[in-house]
C-alpha cells in the first residue's frame, strides 16, 4: 500500500488485524491533491485526516491511533461512527408505542452513544472498493434487542473525499420495528495538527440562536434557550477559550441550528490562525453538539507519542437533540418500518488566502 503524499487519487486497503474473529481493514482515501483520510471498518472510525497548512506542510487534524489496539482499550470515541443513538438518553430508558425499553446506563444514570457495545465497537462490512474513487461504503446490521433497542436496523454509512478537501458522510438506515435512531461521527479536531496544543485559540462560529440547556448529568431540560448574552453565543466568531471558564465543565451542549434539516446548509465554521486552516460543517441535521474535549485528561497518548490533555481537540457532532425519545417537543428520532433514515454531513477544510 502506498501511504506517501504522492499516492494516486483513489482508495487503498490494508489488513489491520482482527476483532472477534472478523478481519479489520484500514482504508486510505486520497484526493487529487494528495490529502488523505484513513478509515477503519472497526467502528466505522476516521483514524486520521492529513492535509496541508498555510505553509504547505501536511499534518493530521484529528486525534487517533496508528493501530487497531489503540481503539480496543476504549478511547473517548475518537473518530467513530456513533449509533444506534448518538448522545444521551435520560435514565437509560424510553417508552415507545406503549412498551418500555431499558438500555445500558453507561454514563452515570444515563445511556450514552449506543451503550456498552455501540456501533463504534463493532466490525462493519465494506462494499466492494473502486480503487480509483476515494469513497468507502460500510454496512452494519444491528439486530433486534441489541443494546436494548427494538428492531433489526440495517445501516449504511458512506464516506467520500472530494478534490475540494470535503469529507462527506452519508447515513442511511431502515428498520422492521419502530426504533430511535440518531447517527453521528465523533471525530476530534485540532486544526493546528499538533495534539500538544489546545483548541482554546481556535475561533468558532455556529449558526444557532438557541441551544438546549442541560442538568447536572448533561440531559437537556427541554428548554430551547436563547444564546444571546450567554457564553453559548457563537453567532459571530469567538475564540473557544474566551468564555469557557464561564461554562461549568466546559462546552458539551447541543445547539439548535437555524437552518437545521434544510439543504445541507453551512452551520458552523472553525478556524485556526496558527495553521491557517478552517473547517466548515454542513448538515441536514437539526442539531450540533459542540464538545470542547473536557474529559481528556492526559491518560491517552496520540500517535505522535504526545499525551492528550484536556481541550487537545474538539467535536462538532451533527445530530438530532439528546434525549429526544423522552422529549416529545424535540424533533422526533423514531424510525418506523417502511421509512428510510437519511442524513448527510460534510466537513470541508480550507486555507486562509
Amino acid at each position: 500500500m502506498n501511504n506517501s503524499s504522492n499516492a494516486a487519487k483513489g482508495i487503498n486497503m490494508e489488513d489491520w488485524g482482527t476483532f472477534s474473529g472478523q478481519p479489520v481493514f484500514l482504508y486510505t482515501l486520497t484526493n487529487s491533491h494528495g490529502d488523505e483520510v484513513k478509515i477503519t471498518n472497526y467502528g466505522g472510525t476516521v483514524t486520521s485526516w492529513i492535509t496541508k497548512d498555510k505553509e504547505g506542510n501536511k499534518s493530521n487534524i484529528v486525534l487517533g491511533f496508528d493501530s487497531l489496539s489503540g481503539y480496543l482499550t476504549p478511547p473517548p470515541y475518537f473518530g467513530a461512527t456513533i449509533g444506534r443513538y448518538g448522545n444521551r438518553i435520560a435514565g437509560a430508558q424510553f417508552t415507545l408505542d406503549g412498551h418500555s425499553y431499558r438500555l445500558a446506563a453507561n454514563n452515570g444514570p444515563n445511556h450514552l452513544h449506543g451503550g456498552l457495545k455501540g456501533f463504534d465497537k463493532v466490525v462493519w462490512t465494506a462494499d466492494s472498493v473502486d480503487p480509483t474513487n476515494p469513497r468507502l461504503t460500510l454496512q452494519y446490521l444491528s439486530k433486534d434487542g441489541e443494546e436494548g433497542y427494538p428492531g433489526n436496523l440495517s445501516t449504511t454509512v458512506t464516506f467520500t473525499l472530494s478534490d475540494a478537501n470535503e469529507l462527506t458522510i452519508d447515513y442511511t438506515a431502515t428498520t422492521d420495528k419502530a426504533t430511535p435512531v440518531n447517527l453521528t461521527n465523533h471525530s476530534y479536531f485540532n486544526l493546528t495538527g499538533d495534539a500538544s496544543r489546545t483548541i482554546l485559540d481556535h475561533s468558532l462560529q455556529i449558526d444557532a440562536d438557541r441551544y438546549t440547556p442541560v442538568d447536572s448529568t448533561l440531559i437537556p431540560t427541554g428548554e430551547l434557550a436563547p444564546v444571546k448574552g450567554t457564553p453559548f453565543d457563537f453567532t459571530a466568531p469567538h475564540k473557544i477559550g474566551e468564555r469557557i471558564a464561564s461554562v461549568p465543565g466546559g462546552y458539551d451542549h447541543n445547539f439548535v441550528l437555524n437552518k437545521g434539516g434544510r439543504d445541507g446548509a453551512r452551520v458552523a465554521l472553525l478556524s485556526d490562525p496558527l495553521s491557517g486552516r478552517s473547517l466548515a460543517v454542513y448538515t441536514t441535521e437539526p442539531g450540533l453538539q459542540f464538545y470542547s474535549g473536557n474529559f481528556l485528561d492526559g491518560t491517552l497518548t496520540n500517535r505522535d507519542g504526545k499525551k492528550i490533555q484536556q481541550h487537545a481537540a474538539l467535536c462538532l457532532e451533527t445530530q438530532h437533540f439528546p434525549d429526544s425519545p423522552n422529549q416529545p417537543s424535540f424533533p422526533s428520532t423514531i424510525l418506523k418500518p417502511g421509512e428510510t433514515y437519511h442524513t448527510t454531513t460534510k466537513y470541508k477544510v480550507s486555507l486562509e488566502k
